[in-house]
């Protein structure tokens, strides 16, 4: 007969799968914590062995979305996560560098050539700014600046 896991080895397994925010885990963790386990105390032992850090967290996330969205949507995501606004700063700070050059493989990906009416240009402005882009960015990749 299979027991179930207790709440440190259901943390271990979702940590050993991918990082996550102290916040994230805490909802996971919270319909399998019973009344006599304290998943705060939980969740400061995994902080304390470096186990559990929002801020490995936030760069994580921030890399892996950088590749499809802009600045804006990545600190929503990570706001969202429960990550404290410094650090989520902190991550995008990477980002913001080559946010112009990231829309641009982004717009190419979708739409491979430059619009040719107001509209087609108006539409391609409207995708990378729901893809959380700055202005300048977006203005540099449909623009064909720097091409």
């Amino acid at each position: 007969m299979r027991r179930e896991p207790g709440l440190r080895e259901r943390a271990l397994r979702l940590l050993a799968r991918r990082e996550h925010s102290r916040a994230e885990l805490a909802r996971k963790l919270q319909a399998h914590a019973g009344p006599e386990d304290e998943l705060e105390t939980l969740l400061d032992e995994l902080a304390r062995r470096k186990l559990l850090s929002d801020e490995r967290y936030a760069e994580a996330r921030a890399r892996v979305l950088s590749r499809r969205f802009g600045a804006a949507r990545i600190a929503r995501d990570l706001r969202a996560s429960g990550v404290e606004e410094h650090l989520a700063e902190r991550a995008l700070n990477v980002g913001r560098a080559t946010e112009a050059e990231r829309a641009r493989d982004v717009w190419r990906r979708k739409f491979r050539t430059p619009p040719t009416t107001r509209e087609e240009r108006a539409k391609q402005m409207r995708f990378l700014q729901s893809r959380g882009f700055s202005f300048d960015a977006i203005r540099a990749a449909v623009g064909g600046k720097d091409e």
